[in-house]
C-alpha cells in the first residue's frame, strides 16, 4: 500500500509538472494573463519545488530495504557516471540562459521562448553539437547513480522519473518544432537527442 501511494504521488507530480507547461495550457494562460504571463515561469518553478518536497520526504520514509549498493568496482563506475552527469550539467549551463530557465529573464523582457539558449534561438555549438538535451541526459544518469544505495522505493521512483524525462523530452521536442519548424527538424537529423550516437558514428566513419 505504501509503494502504491508512492507511485501515485510521483505520477501525480510528474503529470501536473508536464501539464502546466503543455502548449494548450501555456497558450491559454498567455491569452488570459497578457503581460502578467512573464511571471509564469518563476511561479512554475516555485510551485514544482514546493509540491516536490512532500513527495521526496514520503519517499525517504520508505527507504528501508536495500536491493543494491554501489560498492567495490561499482563505486568507480558510479564515480564516472556522476562525473559525466556533472559535465553535462555544466556544459549545458554554459550554453543555456540560466535567467530564462529560472524565469527571471521573462520578467525582465516580457518574452518567453521554448529554447533556453542565450540567443533565444537554436544553438548547435559545444555540447549541443553532440546531444540536443544534455540536462535530460544528466538527469537520467543522476537518477540511477546519484544515491549510493538503491532501495525498493528508490527503484520504483527511478523507473517513474526515467519514463517521465523521456516523455518530457519528446514533448519539449514538439514545442521546439512548433516554434522553430524546419530549422529544428534539420537539427534533429544532425544531432542525437540524449546519447551522441550520430557523433560517434561520424567519428567511426572518418576513420575509414
Amino acid at each position: 500500500m505504501e509503494y502504491a501511494i508512492l507511485i501515485i504521488a510521483w505520477c501525480v507530480w510528474c503529470s501536473l509538472h508536464s501539464l502546466l507547461i503543455a502548449l494548450p495550457v501555456t497558450n491559454y494562460l498567455k491569452a488570459k494573463l497578457g503581460t502578467n504571463y512573464r511571471f509564469y515561469r518563476l511561479f512554475y518553478n516555485l510551485f514544482a519545488l514546493a509540491t516536490l518536497i512532500p513527495v521526496i520526504l514520503y519517499e525517504e520514509s520508505l527507504k528501508t530495504q536495500v536491493i543494491f549498493r554501489w560498492d567495490g568496482f561499482f563505486w568507480i563506475f558510479r564515480f564516472v557516471l556522476i562525473t559525466i552527469a556533472l559535465l553535462l550539467f555544466v556544459s549545458g549551463a554554459m550554453k543555456f540562459d540560466m535567467l530564462h530557465f529560472f524565469g527571471i529573464r521573462q520578467i525582465q523582457s516580457g518574452k518567453s521562448y521554448s529554447a533556453l539558449s542565450k540567443t533565444n534561438d537554436i544553438d548547435t555549438s559545444g555540447i549541443l553539437s553532440l546531444i540536443r538535451h544534455p540536462w535530460y541526459s544528466a538527469t537520467i544518469i543522476l537518477v540511477w547513480a546519484g544515491s549510493r544505495e538503491l532501495y525498493v522505493s528508490t527503484f520504483i521512483v527511478n523507473i517513474i522519473l526515467t519514463i517521465y524525462v523521456l516523455i518530457g523530452t519528446v514533448l519539449e521536442e514538439r514545442k521546439l518544432i512548433v516554434e522553430y519548424g524546419d530549422k529544428y527538424r534539420d537539427y534533429q537529423k544532425k544531432v542525437s537527442m540524449l546519447f551522441p550516437f550520430r557523433w560517434i558514428c561520424s567519428k567511426f566513419k572518418s576513420l575509414d
